[in-house]
């Protein structure tokens, strides 16, 4: 058990909120009960997601997408009003972290799926976070990039989009969680091979076709589990609390 004061003052150190300037509030969103016994963490706090946290019986749920972005309506209205009610209703808090969860150096979602790629050492795509985020690196070998969307496919549970001939070789590798398929032209200029992200834009082909770079689109939902879950099971280890990563499925 964890007292939720602490577990706030703990992630949004760890998170380094203050480093961010976001689209969104980062950090607790909802205000539940004092004590937190059970995290639920997932990627968006959906209907869908706060209803199995509550059937599992969650004290607080830990997300990558929250609420109150940046030009939503600000009225309390349809699904936004069911969202809030249950949570409310059931005394569950709500913490969300965007961009810090993003870039965290241990838990973060690049940093996380890179690892899972087989890529030890890396780089930031980019010199300064306000530029943006990513990284790149090395895989141990070369390999043909068809063995590499067979590696995601496996990670994700999806198919990845290739855009790109099947029989390239590629090692020096650029990559991108979530919606940053304009990460591409970072990409290019450290010389990557392929750039991985999660979703893909229409001129997204015509770039990668051009600057003869192979481009996946992995999915936005599928490339971005990696890091709540890594933070959940770390605040498990750390404080003793029960955790549980629920996956809503999202093709998207």
């Amino acid at each position: 058990m964890i007292r939720l004061k602490e577990l706030t003052e703990y992630l949004n150190l760890s998170m380094e909120i203050e480093k961010f300037s976001d689209y969104c509030p980062n950090g607790l969103q909802v205000e539940g009960k004092e004590e937190i016994i059970r995290l639920a963490t997932g990627v968006t706090a959906s209907q869908a997601l706060i209803d199995a946290a509550v059937d599992w019986g969650a004290s607080a749920i830990l997300v990558h997408h929250g609420y109150f972005w940046r030009g939503e309506p600000p009225r309390l209205l349809g699904h936004r009003r069911k969202r809030l009610s249950t949570l409310l209703k059931n005394d569950i808090s709500l913490f969300a972290y965007h961009l810090p969860l993003d870039a965290h150096p241990e838990f973060g979602n690049n940093v996380c799926f890179g690892r899972m790629l087989g890529i030890k050492e890396h780089e930031p795509l980019f010199k300064s976070s306000s530029d943006g985020f990513g990284n790149f690196g090395q895989l141990s070998s070369e390999i043909r990039i068809d063995e590499l969307v067979d590696r995601i496919r496996s990670l994700t549970n999806r198919d990845p989009l290739l855009i790109g001939s099947s029989n390239s070789i590629v090692r020096r590798i650029a990559w991108c969680t979530g919606a940053a398929q304009a990460n591409i032209y970072a990409a290019i200029s450290v010389g990557a091979d392929a750039y991985i992200s999660g979703e893909v834009s229409e001129q997204t082909y015509h770039i990668a076709k051009e600057e003869n770079i192979s481009y996946i689109g992995a999915g936005h939902h599928a490339t971005e589990r990696y890091g709540v879950k890594a933070l959940g099971e770390h605040l498990e280890n750390r404080f003793g609390i029960e955790h549980k990563f629920i996956d809503i499925v999202n093709p998207v």
